[in-house]
């Protein structure tokens, strides 16, 4: 049997105002709450609410054949619950059927795992509680932010609990090696490593609605054809993707609803293919053999490594800026909780995304998720935010010193 796994990623950070260094903020009000809420509104109108539909009918048309995972991150959490409860509940609907697997994650989307192996395991505690508490069961598959991972990260990783961690299945990882089958990530005892068939993922994320693209129109009975063809050693078959790909990225219009609700049909006419969750991948399959990951292997751009966030000189000031403050902010929690929290919603790491100065086709990707009109004014309002809650920090340090 060959295990068709679909991942969805559900994020939406909170998008900062367009601050200018001159600016007066008030109350750490760093955050552009009418811009959140509309995009928030928005994609649960166009992807959320109707691709949630899609999946419970699948799960009831093939009698619980059909399964897949989501990972949601803690900020879309806050903003479905502030703003759109009628999607989260839909999430919980699907929870509710037993065929979907909701994961871990950090609690803010961070790049902590590279920086403060602290502030990692806090962020995950937190982002545990919220996913079991609201969808029932306690996570055992761990997915970091934009599936970045090292074998440091994966120590982390397992020593705070987890069975499985997803991966990318990137070229220059795995060389020859086939993605599609369990690793263990050296220096792990337990942990399985499940990786991104990242060709077959990208031909439904980014090629699906590309009129130049070769493989246009792209229908259910073909790519289930192309799936079906996958060489031995397939195991499983790893379809990560984001889930805004469903209604936001690519339209309706496009046709890639109608896809989604045709494919399983058409995945199943041959029996030696099944849908899985990754729990279930990790707890039915063995490893085949270690996989060393010396250096930041990430979902994100061309080179799949960290430059999408930490590429340039301006990322870098800004994120070595930012994690100098927790320190003194964690001095200052008992007395301050709202610090912390402004300070872990600038943790994001769209923040730093937006101020990448990538060329070709990155480019084109960076540029269209960011609300700025260059990376410059992404640094400035970025760096503008981190300069004011140093200055608040710095005040409230000073002020409890003097008594």
């Amino acid at each position: 049997m060959i295990d068709v796994v679909f991942y969805f990623q559900v994020h939406q950070p909170y998008r900062l105002r367009k601050w200018q260094p001159q600016d007066r903020i008030l109350k750490l009000d760093y955050f552009d709450e009418p811009l959140n809420k509309l995009v928030a509104e928005r994609v649960a109108e166009r992807c959320y609410l109707p691709m949630n539909k899609v999946l419970l009918d699948l799960i009831e048309q093939t009698d619980g054949e059909f399964r897949c995972a989501f990972s949601l991150s803690g900020t879309v959490i806050r903003q479905l619950r502030d703003w759109v409860p009628s999607a989260l509940d839909s999430f919980v609907a699907l929870a509710q059927t037993g065929n979907v697997e909701f994961l871990c994650e950090t609690s803010q989307h961070s790049l902590v795992a590279m920086l403060d192996g602290d502030e990692f395991a806090e962020q995950i505690a937190i982002q545990r509680a919220t996913i079991t508490d609201l969808f029932g069961s306690v996570p055992k598959t761990f997915r970091n932010t934009e599936l970045i991972l090292d074998n440091g990260i994966c120590a982390k990783v397992e020593a705070l609990g987890f069975d499985t961690m997803l991966g990318e299945g990137a070229d220059r990882l795995l060389g020859w090696r086939s993605p599609q089958v369990p690793y263990r990530p050296r220096g792990c005892r337990n942990l399985k490593l499940l990786l991104r068939s990242y060709s077959l993922s990208d031909d439904i994320a980014f090629r699906f609605s590309n009129r130049q693209w070769s493989g246009w129109p792209l229908f259910a009975d073909t790519f289930a054809t192309w799936l079906h063809d996958s060489p031995e050693p397939a195991q499983f078959l790893g379809l990560f993707m984001d889930y805004e790909t469903f209604g936001e990225h690519q339209n309706a219009a496009t046709g890639i609803l109608d896809f989604m609700r045709k494919l399983p049909a058409h995945v199943l006419t041959n029996d030696r293919f099944r849908f899985r969750t990754p729990a279930q991948v990790s707890a039915e399959r063995s490893v085949v053999g270690e996989l060393d990951i010396p250096d930041p292997v990430s979902w994100a751009d061309a080179e799949r490594n960290v430059s999408a966030w930490l590429g340039n000189p301006m990322q870098r000031a800004a994120h070595e800026a930012l994690h100098a403050l927790r320190g003194p902010i964690m001095a200052l929690k008992d007395r301050r909780q709202d610090l912390l929290s402004a300070w872990r919603d600038l943790t994001t790491s769209d923040h730093v995304y937006y101020c990448a100065t990538k060329h070709h086709s990155d480019a084109e990707v960076h540029d269209y998720f960011s609300p700025y009109k260059s990376p410059h004014a992404a640094f400035v309002a970025l760096m503008t935010a981190i300069d004011d809650l140093r200055v608040q920090v710095n005040k409230i340090a000073a002020s409890q010193k003097a008594y």
